[in-house]
């Protein structure tokens, strides 16, 4: 199984809010730059969690982006499921497979999922930011410049 890029760009976003400590707020495009991804990409992603409601954004020049949940409340198998938005890895009606009905994979391969999901809800975000990735985070917000406005 991999994740898609949208789910690794959503993670990012949370793990890189979860640690914000100095004045200036965090923009999409600060995320954009830190971690080179499509900033068209990334607003998708932010306005996702935004509706999930994991995320506030406050629009406008002193606009930025910041946690809406504590970051030891989010835990990892419920942020996947609503990135990945799936419950299933394969669809045996589209198009139809001759096995259909008679079939064990689906349920195997389902089963696997729901496991993956159990075992993601064992850890939350702030366990995954935690120690030497809270600090690398810290150093990569303590690093960037903003832009400045034009």
């Amino acid at each position: 199984m991999q994740l898609t890029h949208f789910s690794d760009f959503g993670l990012r976003v949370l793990m890189y809010l979860s640690q914000h400590e100095r004045a200036a707020p965090i923009t999409i495009a600060e995320i954009a730059g830190q971690f080179d991804i499509p900033h068209n990409h990334l607003v998708k992603v932010v306005n996702r969690l935004g509706k999930l409601g994991w995320i506030s954004a406050l629009r406008g020049r002193n606009g930025g982006l910041r946690l809406a949940v504590p970051a030891d409340t989010l835990r990892l198998g419920v942020v996947l499921q609503g990135l990945e938005n799936t419950t299933e890895l394969i669809n045996c009606d589209t198009p139809p497979c001759a096995l259909r009905g008679s079939c064990l994979l689906k349920g195997a391969l389902n089963a696997g999922l729901l496991a993956f999901y159990r075992t993601m809800d064992e850890y939350t975000l702030a366990d995954v930011c935690a120690n030497r990735t809270g600090t690398a985070i810290i150093e990569l917000q303590r690093r960037f410049v903003s832009p400045s406005p034009q």
